[in-house]
């Protein structure tokens, strides 16, 4: 009896070939022949699952970078400041692996800007993660004196700093260090906490009543 074959994990398989032929030589270069001899699958195979389409592949492939990011969170706990320290750790690349998938993502994010195609999907990420950032900072600020426009600059300044992160380490040969880049965050929320002063406690509060 021929051995049963799972059709996500063969998908997965595939996806994985794209991703580290993008790291190896970039989006460009992909194309069935290369994802056959990197996934050990033969050309025939992967049609059955993604039909005679390069397209569907990389979208597939765009999808499962998405949600590996989105899965790399197991769950934010302890103080508000530290949950936003530890969201940019999470999402910073570094491990090997997810420094391949971080570059596979910059070059996917860089062919959105022109291709409508994938534009909506990385678009919706890009929003989401700054909500999530913007929403966290409000909380780790939410004993400081702090109006709106203020707010969201410094959040901006934190997405930045997440896109230098993804950026540097989409160029550079080797994963960025974690201890590194939890201390640069963790500075970065103490500059912005000490930027603002302390909100007073209302006459209700400091009474008791």
């Amino acid at each position: 009896m021929p051995r049963r074959v799972d059709p996500d994990a063969r998908r997965a398989q595939v996806a994985d070939a794209v991703i580290d032929e993008i790291a190896a030589h970039g989006l460009r270069s992909v194309t069935l022949a290369r994802i056959s001899a990197r996934s050990g699958l033969a050309i025939g195979s992967i049609r059955h699952y993604f039909g005679d389409n390069l397209r569907e592949v990389m979208s597939f492939t765009l999808g499962v970078l998405l949600q590996r990011a989105e899965h790399r969170n197991p769950g934010l706990s302890g103080d508000p400041a530290s949950r936003v320290a530890e969201l940019v750790v999470l999402v910073a690349p570094t491990s090997e692996q997810e420094r391949k998938e971080n570059i596979a993502l910059v070059e996917y994010r860089v062919m959105a800007r022109t291709d409508p195609g994938f534009a909506a999907e990385v678009a919706a990420t890009s929003l989401a993660a700054a909500e999530a950032i913007r929403s966290l900072l409000r909380s780790a600020l939410a004993d400081r004196v702090i109006d709106e426009e203020a707010l969201h600059r410094e959040a901006l300044l934190l997405l930045t700093l997440v896109e230098g992160f993804s950026l540097g380490s989409a160029l550079s040969p080797a994963p960025l260090q974690e201890a590194d880049v939890r201390a640069v965050v963790t500075d970065t929320l103490h500059r912005i906490r000490d930027a603002y002063p302390p909100r007073r406690e209302a006459p209700a509060e400091r009474s008791g009543t």
